[in-house]
């Protein structure tokens, strides 16, 4: 068992190289956009982001997961009718949604403002959007090839190249040509432009004439759940942005979607073992101990995600007030909204607990029950969001955010178990999550906005590593093993 958690763990980094780097990007644009735009700038940026989030959903329908459980059963063994079933079918399905779109151009202003005069003024954006919608559409499943071919430093690069572009292009269209919100656009186009054109070679060598209308309804019947289940699960990631703006204004929007952004650190693990999880889960499934392995995962994963959490949380106020010549990591407007990023960072801990349990629906082939279970979170998201905004702020739609995920988090859970009972060691789980419930009592009783010292908030955070070792979550064994694996990763780090 300790080696296929090591080789998890392994393909966890490799595609967490693309994955660190692109999330790098929010990183690193979240300071540039926060001393270079205004609020109200920001928060236009971020209605239509969230918006194309939403879109994309729409344009992929569920064609990724199809795509990733097709291709994955021993049966295609990589055959070219997999690929290109679901690839023509959704080239044919992404040329009918963005005309459609163009041809609500008119209509599609809501995605800016509720304001005419910046509806207005910022409509242009709206056609920048729709091609990006359309080229991300179209590399979506190329990408998941790769996955599926073990192509991982292939994919990394394309996806890393595609990051360096889009940073570039933004530096160089703020700064040098002066340009303003239209440049954040313009640069996402070409470097999407440039992951198109990237993945071509990989969608010739497998696009063939023996497309499969059969292979098509099952591919469909799996796939289409995950529509309105991908629609649930990202309004829940999205929805709060049009909210603050209806329920406040735009400059509230702004700094509420700057601080929101910082929670990045853990999405970025998140998404890092996603990417390696779901390959390692089908794999493995009819593995003799398989349910044992699958719940030594979750507990490592619970393990990890709970350091970031912790050690974000107690120094993410000295992160964002990292300066130099008056420009601050955060730009000063925006330092009101950072009491929101811890609870953003264990939202993201409860998404990844939904990540782990979703394994069962993918193993069984039961996607039905997935937007049911999704929508129920986006439900009470909505809800949250309208009950706490007007009594918190931005506070309650971050408390919103944390309170869906652990909602559908619970849901996958009970419902998953049904499916693929698996024994996970609640007992380690609960007590890491007491553990984090204290450092946040802490934290916001006597830390948040508080001249705390760098030295006792570091006393804090291994004082709960600490405690994590003695609650016997790992044992002697493991922690060997996984001082092991980093030693080894440092030492190939520092030849190379």
């Amino acid at each position: 068992m300790i080696d296929k958690l090591k080789q998890l763990s392994k393909e966890t980094v490799v595609y967490g190289i693309s994955t660190v780097v692109g999330r790098f990007l929010n990183f690193v644009l979240v300071p540039f956009y926060s001393n270079i735009f205004n609020p109200a700038d920001m928060g236009v940026m971020a209605n239509l982001y969230a918006y194309m989030a939403i879109f994309n959903i729409v344009f992929i329908y569920g064609m990724d997961s199809a795509y990733l459980k097709m291709g994955s059963l021993k049966e295609s063994n990589g055959s070219t009718r997999v690929f290109t079933t679901s690839y023509m079918t959704i080239l044919l399905s992404t040329a009918v949604f963005s005309i459609l779109l163009f041809l609500s151009k008119p209509w599609l202003g809501i995605s800016v403002s509720a304001d005419p005069a910046v509806v207005a003024k910022y409509e242009h954006l709206i056609s920048f959007s729709i091609n990006i919608l359309a080229l991300d559409a179209l590399t979506v499943l190329p990408f998941i090839y790769l996955r599926l071919q073990n192509k991982a430093m292939t994919f990394s690069k394309i996806r890393v190249i595609n990051i360096l572009i889009n940073i570039g292009m933004n530096f160089i269209l703020v700064l040098g040509f002066k340009m303003g919100v239209e440049a954040v656009f313009i640069s996402n186009l070409i470097a999407s432009g440039y992951s198109f054109l990237a993945l071509m070679p990989y969608v010739y060598e497998n696009l063939s004439t023996d497309y499969d209308f059969s292979l098509l309804k099952r591919i469909l019947k799996f796939g289409l759940p995950f529509l309105p289940a991908g629609m649930a699960a990202m309004l829940m990631q999205v929805i709060d942005k049009p909210i603050v703006e209806r329920l406040t204004n735009l400059d509230t929007l702004g700094i509420y979607n700057a601080n929101y952004k910082l929670g990045i650190f853990m999405m970025l693990f998140v998404s890092m073992f996603q990417f390696a999880w779901q390959p390692f889960f089908l794999k493995h499934a009819s593995d003799d101990n398989a349910r044992q392995l699958f719940a030594r995962v979750f507990t490592y994963f619970t393990i990890a995600g709970s350091i970031i959490v912790v050690f974000l949380s107690l120094f993410i106020e000295d992160i964002t007030a990292i300066g130099f010549g008056g420009v601050h990591f955060l730009g000063e407007a925006y330092w009101g909204g950072r009491n929101i990023i811890p609870v953003i960072l264990l939202g993201y801990l409860f998404y990844g607990f939904y990540v782990n349990f979703n394994a069962s629906f993918y193993i069984k082939e039961k996607s039905i029950p997935i937007p049911v279970l999704l929508g129920a979170g986006a439900v009470v998201n909505v809800g949250l969001n309208f009950l706490l905004i007007p009594l918190m702020g931005i506070m309650g739609a971050a408390l919103a955010t944390l309170g869906s995920y652990v909602v559908i988090s619970g849901f996958f859970f009970w419902y998953g178990r049904k499916l693929f009972e698996i024994d996970y060691e609640f007992r380690k789980i609960f007590s890491i999550l007491g553990l984090i419930t204290v450092v946040f009592i802490i934290y916001y009783s006597f830390i948040s906005g508080q001249d705390v010292s760098f030295f006792i908030k570091l006393l804090i955070a291994l004082g709960f590593v600490v405690s994590i070792i003695f609650t016997g979550a790992l044992s002697l064994r493991e922690i060997k093993v996984m001082k092991d694996m980093i030693t080894g990763f440092t030492g190939r780090f520092r030849s190379k």
